[in-house]
């Protein structure tokens, strides 16, 4: 039995996390679901964008599974997302860009993943209004550095990649990416003789040129690790090349705990007409089951959605299709009970 925090969010954020929990309460494993409260309804209610009671229970659970949110317009509010990864200790942000068939997109064999360093960085937070305008701080340690280094080489072996890119600015950012870059390279030497890393190669590139080599020859990259500002904004344009946000999942790891979110935003302007994507929700569940050991589930769940992109049949309109949100997680549902 998994106890799992289920927060919706707002927008379309409570129509895909619906469709995907249907999806996995017919998995052959037992869930506890616990729904809580977080996002821009939630502040309007409360005058709180993450309640204390939200965030115990997503401390006391097996993992959370967070569907979308709403910016809230006030400055001084504090973001929800970003106050969960601090408060739970996620520190790392696995975001896969990853083809799929069925899926219009400039590559079809694209298959990267890219590790953000979730816990500083200009997401830090620190910001100071000046006479001139603004300042913020851009925090960047040793022990975060080296820490999200050692996630991506790990991972690099789990899943079986050759290849590990750092990616940063250390020739403007001398200091700040200095500190990231000087790290890497002290953590690649140490998985350098490591059994079942010697295999790995390890290169570098600054961001500028990793954006474009993201587009014109995405085949050179297997496993990216990045600061905070550069994965967030590399991860969407890679999303770019398999379809967009809509395929686009995450999960956001540290020592005890994960969740695991949509890379889409709760995107207003369809939200209630029930054609909502769900195919990256259903990835992220994916994420979660890898997480918490079930690496079959999870398998067996991504290839159902396979199953449903090749056919073609039961899609919605940003696919091409002309199907509900639940009405593909029906069809995805199917195929995952068959399995």
């Amino acid at each position: 039995m998994y106890t799992i925090t289920v927060i919706p969010g707002d927008g379309i954020g409570p129509e895909v996390m619906e469709a995907t929990l249907d999806i996995l309460k017919a998995s052959d494993l037992e869930f506890d679901f616990h729904e809580a409260r977080a996002g821009y309804a939630c502040y309007q209610e409360t005058g709180n964008t993450l309640p204390h009671e939200t965030l115990e229970i997503a401390r006391n659970a097996d993992a959370t599974l967070f569907g979308a949110i709403t910016s809230v317009p006030e400055q001084k509010t504090p973001s929800s997302i970003l106050t969960l990864r601090k408060e739970l200790g996620l520190y790392a942000n696995l975001r896969p860009i990853k083809s799929y068939p069925g899926v219009k997109s400039l590559y079809g064999d694209v298959d990267i993943l890219i590790i953000r360093e979730n816990s500083e960085g200009l997401y830090s937070g620190i910001e100071e209004v000046t006479s001139e305008g603004a300042t913020a701080l851009r925090v960047i340690t040793r022990k975060a550095s080296q820490r999200i280094s050692r996630v991506a080489f790990e991972e690099a072996k789990n899943r079986g990649k050759t290849r590990v890119t750092a990616v940063h600015k250390a020739n403007v950012l001398r200091k700040s990416d200095g500190v990231f870059r000087n790290s890497f390279w002290k953590v690649a030497e140490e998985y350098k003789e490591k059994d079942g890393y010697r295999d790995i190669t390890t290169d570098e590139l600054y961001v500028d040129a990793a954006a474009m080599f993201l587009v014109t020859d995405p085949h050179r990259f297997q496993v990216v690790v990045t600061t905070n500002l550069f994965g967030d904004i590399l991860s969407d344009e890679g999303a770019g090349l398999v379809g967009g946000l809509g395929m686009a999942p995450s999960a956001n790891i540290g020592d005890d705990n994960g969740l695991f979110e949509p890379v889409h935003g709760s995107a207003p302007d369809i939200a209630g007409k029930g054609v909502a994507n769900p195919a990256a929700m259903i990835l992220s569940a994916c994420l979660m089951l890898q997480f918490l050991g079930e690496h079959q589930e999870a398998f067996k769940l991504e290839q159902a959605l396979i199953k449903v992109l090749e056919e073609g049949i039961v899609l919605t309109p940003d696919l091409g299709g002309t199907s509900t949100t639940m009405e593909m997680a029906q069809a995805v549902k199917k195929y995952f009970k068959k399995s």
